[in-house]
């Protein structure tokens, strides 16, 4: 219970209680003037009739209130919800949008790979050729050489402790 609520409702008891302590003068018949003419009737019964409708009038409007404000609540819940739903298919639009850019990232670099890989390899296959050309060049260098020495060992004549055949 809110603290303005009690208050209300101790406000309410003490007058309910002052009513019921003092009933006999509440009831007591006195003239009463209404401005254009005069009336005799218990005045103490008036003003806590009075009292009563006027708390009666005030619950009214604050049950009015809470109704518009429930209402406006509800109102503005549903705006709410729909910005919501607007931010939730932007924020799709921008998902999708960006997984197209990924995809078109990854496609190009996918190309560029795909192209830097057949240079490489052609690359590769050019370095292997010429190392296969140097070989080959090396081993006929190599057997021309020994091809001459030996020319010079048979034309020397070969000495008795060398063997050929190894």
């Amino acid at each position: 219970m809110s603290l303005r609520t009690g208050f209300m409702l101790v406000v309410v008891l003490l007058i309910a209680a002052l009513a019921a302590l003092n009933w006999g003068l509440l009831v007591q018949p006195t003239v009463m003037s209404l401005g254009f003419m005069q009336v005799t009737a218990p005045l103490g019964l008036v003003m806590l009739g009075l009292t009563a409708l006027l708390a009666v009038a005030s619950l009214a409007y604050v049950f009015y209130l809470q109704g518009s404000v429930m209402l406006e609540t509800r109102r503005h819940s549903k705006e709410m919800q729909v910005q919501r739903d607007l931010a939730d298919k932007a924020e799709a639009s921008r998902f999708t949008e960006l997984r197209t850019y990924l995809d078109a990232q990854e496609q190009a670099r996918s190309a560029r790979n795909a192209e830097l890989l057949s240079r490489l390899s052609a690359r590769i296959e050019q370095l292997e050729a010429s190392v296969k050309a140097r070989v080959d060049q090396s081993d006929n260098s190599v057997a021309a050489h020994i091809g001459q020495l030996e020319d010079r060992i048979e034309r020397r004549g070969a000495p008795a402790d060398i063997n050929p055949q190894l």
